[in-house]
């Protein structure tokens, strides 16, 4: 005796609908969660630093890496810049500090620390092209050229990162070794470091300046260039 065959049933049209809408959700939920980590990633990466405004045991106003632009054989003071590539202020300092820079160079060392503001939208960009040309020992003309070219490539939305590189190109360093340094961990932690400094010593703008370890005003050129004057007598 053979068994009956049973007929085949016809799904609900509803039941097929909700089953389809049930698929439709959870892959929209699976594409979003995705783009979610997509985009903390890209974030991270970009956030210059997250510090504690509270001062730390460990912060120094000046470390063995920072970046000393004079070397006195004599020094009777030190002159510290916390500084964003980005910043019209910083920018427009910099023909001052050059000048005291030749005036003083030997008897003031004179320090620049980075310190890029999160407004600034190509600030950390600039500060890992500085510090991978330091990497290569051209940190002061990566900079110079930064400062030169500011009203070309500041206050903009989308990423400089490639003008920065034709800097590198132009400046004669390996393009490959550039690469490898704008991206590695030690280069942005070098980075975060001076931030974090920075902050725990009160920093919240550019240019910030700091004179035998106390913050000094910028009011005017004729101030700031007499604080500086009498700190090198």
């Amino acid at each position: 005796m053979t068994r009956k065959q049973q007929p085949q049933r016809t799904p609900h049209p509803l039941a097929d609908t909700a089953r389809k809408t049930r698929v439709f959700v959870w892959v929209l939920l699976s594409v979003l969660i995705g783009l979610g980590l997509v985009w903390y990633s890209v974030f991270t990466l970009n956030k210059p630093a997250t510090t504690s405004a509270q001062p730390t045991a460990v912060a120094q106003l000046v470390r063995e890496d920072s970046h000393r632009t004079t070397l006195p054989t004599t020094e009777k003071a030190q002159l510290v810049e916390f500084v964003d590539f980005e910043c019209d202020p910083c920018r427009a300092a910099q023909p001052l500090i050059e000048e005291l820079k030749n005036e003083y160079g030997d008897r003031i060392t004179f320090v620049q620390r980075y310190f890029p503001v999160p407004a600034h939208r190509n600030s950390a960009a600039a500060a890992l092209a500085a510090e991978a040309a330091a990497q290569q020992g051209k940190y002061q003309q990566m900079t110079i050229k930064l400062f030169e070219t500011g009203t070309q490539w500041g206050n903009k939305q989308d990423s400089q990162a490639q003008l920065f590189r034709s800097f590198a190109q132009d400046l004669g360093l390996d393009l490959r070794t550039y690469d490898d340094s704008v991206t590695a961990d030690k280069t942005k932690e070098r980075i975060k470091e001076d931030i974090a400094d920075g902050t725990s010593f009160g920093v919240t703008d550019t240019p910030t300046f700091f004179l035998n370890g106390q913050m000094i005003p910028f009011n005017t050129e004729e101030q700031f260039r007499g604080l500086v004057a009498a700190a090198a007598n």
